[in-house]
């Protein structure tokens, strides 16, 4: 049956313009008709004069091909014939630019962001569902890429997860290019919670870091953090193979390893004794592994899986314990089978 859908799609806006967003509208110029749009307008208006987005990506210029907007009306036409919706607002934010959207009846829509919808426990695939209903082809784009790499037109390889056949092919046929490699599957719980936990991770591994633990003790909270991913996700319907590709893996080693990664910064942070409130400050971006701990810790205890890294660094931050707690507690653990 032939798609429904165009083969490329020429017409790309992307909903928010944060690093993420900006980055990727700034890779996908170079081959689409792209418009960029931003609910600050005074930040759309300095990054259109400035050419350049200085507060989330200093340095690196937007290409004069990129059309910078806060019309939100120009930004979803844009898109409304052979065109694709890109939605990069954080998980927070995701339930009402869907809400803004419903009435423009949207035709095709992935999301960038990663996380739990923080009242509702819903994955951004549910939250989707829940606002704009099942009869849209959606997806969610996910994998290991740092912003700043992707801006600087680096390579990543990243996957496209959406139940829509012809979503899947059209998403990867108009971003897979240059230094983009697109993967694809049809497991969106799998690959959303893949990208939901490894934030918890990331600032885990910051802690571990920042304390000076050494790669020892990053590899195995990589490793057993890896099995966290994996309990939650199958016990919410994801597949098993999903948590061993880019968007389990991947992610994970990249946001644990990576001096790029804000959830790591945050578990650094941590580390040297600073509050919360001022590392967030610091760092000027959302970091979605902070607010993703409660959920997630709320989630497991609620279907009894074993994820003791994920509660320790929710005690952190939640509950007053002391970063050494981390380690004393996840030592002090029974031993057992490795696959266990």
């Amino acid at each position: 049956m032939p798609s429904h859908i165009p083969l490329p799609l020429t017409n790309i806006t992307i909903l928010g313009a944060g690093a993420w967003g900006t980055a990727l509208a700034i890779a996908l110029a170079e081959r689409h008709q792209v418009v960029l749009w931003g609910r600050d307008a005074e930040l759309v208006r300095d990054s259109a004069a400035r050419r350049e987005n200085f507060r989330y990506l200093p340095g690196i210029l937007l290409p004069d091909t990129l059309d910078v907007s806060a019309d939100f009306d120009h930004a979803v036409a844009h898109a409304a014939v052979n065109g694709l919706l890109i939605a990069a607002a954080p998980v927070a934010g995701l339930r009402s630019l869907m809400e803004r959207l419903k009435p423009y009846a949207p035709a095709n829509i992935i999301w960038l962001c990663k996380g739990f919808e923080e009242k509702t426990r819903m994955l951004p695939h549910q939250v989707v569902r829940d606002v704009l209903g099942d009869f849209i082809p959606a997806g969610t784009l996910s994998g290991p890429s740092f912003a700043q790499e992707v801006a600087r037109g680096l390579p990543c390889a990243l996957t496209i997860a959406t139940k829509s056949h012809d979503l899947r092919d059209a998403v990867v046929r108009t971003i897979h290019g240059g230094n983009i490699r697109v993967y694809s599957s049809e497991d969106l719980v799998g690959v959303e919670v893949g990208g939901a936990v490894k934030n918890i991770l990331a600032i885990a591994a910051g802690i571990a870091d920042g304390l000076g633990l050494g790669h020892n003790a990053r590899a195995a909270l990589i490793t057993r953090g890896l099995t966290e991913i994996t309990r939650l996700g199958i016990a919410l319907g994801g597949r098993p193979e999903t948590f061993m590709g880019l968007a389990g893996m991947g992610d994970l080693i990249l946001t644990c390893a990576g001096d790029l990664s804000r959830n790591r910064q945050v578990g650094l942070g941590l580390a040297q004794g600073k509050p919360l409130a001022a590392i967030v400050a610091e760092l000027g971006h959302v970091a979605e592994g902070v607010r993703c701990a409660q959920t997630v810790r709320t989630l497991a205890h609620e279907r009894g899986i074993n994820m003791p890294i994920t509660d320790a660094v929710a005690g952190v931050l939640f509950d007053g314990d002391p970063v050494s707690q981390i380690v004393a507690r996840l030592l002090a653990r029974d031993p057992r089978e490795e696959s266990a």
